[in-house]
């Protein structure tokens, strides 16, 4: 897995706020009249394309998929101590999205693990609804690539895992 952006096809990576996918292709496209090379992703989670212009990889921080050996670490810090989050919706949104155009796995799965435990709670707004969807949609695409499983099986120990901390 290529670390300076450099990555082929069959690389698993994730695209933040996007989630994790695999490189089908490298391709050539022409945008208002400007050639320029793409990696194309199939996600796993939603089946959906995603194209990434090769020279933007870094700087949109396209990274490779955690080892699997990692996984456990993940679902360790979903069962760890929850972080405080603002009372005020508005600073919790901002905050939260700040937390997940990062791409790092942990502070997505903290995203995932406030916005539940608040549901349970309080309740959340639509906004922060559609956030917790999105969020665990992001996690759940990681994850199914770096244990290589399907995301039904991710789905259920996720759920698991939150379930524990009512």
């Amino acid at each position: 897995m290529a670390l300076n952006g450099n990555y082929k096809i069959g690389d698993k990576v994730v695209y933040p706020m996007h989630g994790a996918g695999v490189i089908q292709a490298i391709e050539n496209h022409e945008v208002l009249g400007h050639v320029q090379e793409y990696y194309v992703m199939r996600m796993p989670v939603g089946d959906l394309k995603v194209m990434v212009p090769v020279d933007s990889a870094i700087s949109v921080g396209l990274r490779g998929v955690i080892e699997e050996s990692e996984v456990e670490n993940v679902i360790e810090a979903l069962k760890g101590q929850r972080r405080g989050m603002s009372a005020n919706w508005n600073k919790r949104y901002r905050a939260n999205l700040e937390k997940m155009k990062t791409g790092d796995i942990y502070e997505v799965a903290g995203v995932v693990q406030g916005l539940a435990y608040r549901d349970r709670e309080k309740g959340l707004s639509a906004g922060e609804r559609k956030m917790l969807e999105s969020a665990r949609q992001i996690l759940f695409s990681e994850l199914v690539l770096a244990k290589g499983v399907d995301e039904n099986t991710v789905r259920q120990i996720v759920d698991d895992v939150l379930e524990e901390l009512a």
